[in-house]
């Protein structure tokens, strides 16, 4: 049971957010902060006030049942509503719930979402490809922006390495489900047999951290020029444009050579070295925290085997929900991925209350 005095807590909030907003004299700066707040509040409020008024109504409708006088067909009507309001009290508490769980700050982020080709040589390197378009086909479909920040290619228009921005609404909180490992089941092209491979690519999301989510000194980077190497152009082989910045007290490194000019690699390099020391950071607190961090949806662990795309059968199988789709297609179509990820959403959520 939720404590009356937190329930009354939003309620009151919601009121005086109200008549903030009407005054039209909130400052331009923490407008949009309050707008958004009582926009959150707004969807909660009237569940909130018939979760307080519950015990009264109960009360009244029991009052009814006991009394001696009431005749039958008020009786089962006040039975009927008395079981209605009981199954609406369990619903709002569980909505209430939920609205009170601790916000991962981060899930308003934008991502950055890192893709390698892992075992399986090149048909592994044709997957991480296959996933790329996939990313970019719900990206589309969502309105969102993906810029590209880097990419290696392979054989046959295979992927070995590729790292995109995406920027939109609550990007994060949708894709941080999608790190760990990514299996596939098929039959490559290069296979005379007809036996079924099985490869993998590994999948890294991460927040996008601003400057002033996390400081760094200057004086914790080492930042080294080189000339870029593979195709691009004669400028982009014969000059020093090519960054690699490492971050001394965590030792990660970040190489970017896509760029011709050395500006424009570095803060690329910067941006994820900035995200990477981010989700680092994270991690640590988490861990702190939590110590079944490992059991939970969507740690980002990524040694953990996630999805697996079989495409002899058609089937997409997330193995932390025990969720087969026989839609492959239409999933790297992007179709129907929302399908699993507000499953996965779902399960997280039950698993966080599950803990209050």
């Amino acid at each position: 049971m939720i404590p009356e005095k937190t329930i009354k807590e939003l309620i009151n909030k919601h009121s005086i957010l109200e008549k903030d907003l009407s005054t039209g004299s909130i400052d331009k700066k923490i407008f949009a902060e309050k707008s958004k707040e009582y926009s959150d509040l707004n969807e909660i409020v009237e569940d909130a006030k018939k979760y307080i008024a519950y015990e009264k109504d109960k009360h009244e409708l029991e009052k009814i049942l006991q009394d001696q006088n009431t005749d039958q067909e008020l009786i089962n009507m006040a039975q009927t509503e008395l079981t209605n309001l009981k199954i609406q009290y369990e619903k709002n508490e569980k909505k209430l719930k939920l609205f009170l769980l601790p916000k991962d700050e981060a899930d308003k982020k934008n991502a950055i979402i890192e893709i390698r080709a892992g075992t399986g040589g090149l048909e592994a390197s044709l997957f991480a490809a296959d996933l790329f378009k996939m990313y970019e086909k719900i990206s589309h479909k969502k309105k969102w922006f993906l810029e590209l920040i880097s990419i290696s290619k392979s054989e046959a228009g295979g992927l070995k390495e590729v790292i995109a921005s995406i920027k939109g609404t609550n990007i994060y909180s949708t894709l941080k489900y999608e790190s760990g490992v990514h299996r596939v089941q098929r039959v490559p092209d290069t296979e005379t047999q007809g036996r079924v491979h099985t490869s993998a690519a590994t999948v890294a999301v991460l927040p996008e951290a601003e400057e002033v989510d996390l400081k760094i000194n200057e004086t914790d980077l080492r930042i080294d020029v080189f000339r870029a190497g593979g195709p691009g152009g004669q400028s982009v082989n014969t000059t020093d444009s090519a960054v690699r910045i490492t971050h001394i007290p965590s030792g990660l490194s970040v190489s970017q050579q896509d760029e011709k000019s050395q500006h424009k690699n570095k803060a690329k390099g910067m941006k994820i070295l900035r995200a990477r020391l981010y989700e680092l950071e994270r991690s640590r607190i988490d861990q702190e925290r939590s110590e079944d961090r490992k059991s939970k949806i969507g740690t980002g662990d990524r040694s953990e085997r996630i999805r697996t795309y079989n495409f002899p059968q058609g089937r997409v199988t997330d193995h932390r929900i025990n969720l087969t789709l026989h839609k492959l297609e239409e999933f790297l179509e992007g179709e129907a991925f929302d399908e699993i990820i507000e499953s996965l959403s779902l399960k997280a959520q039950e698993e966080s209350l599950s803990k209050l």
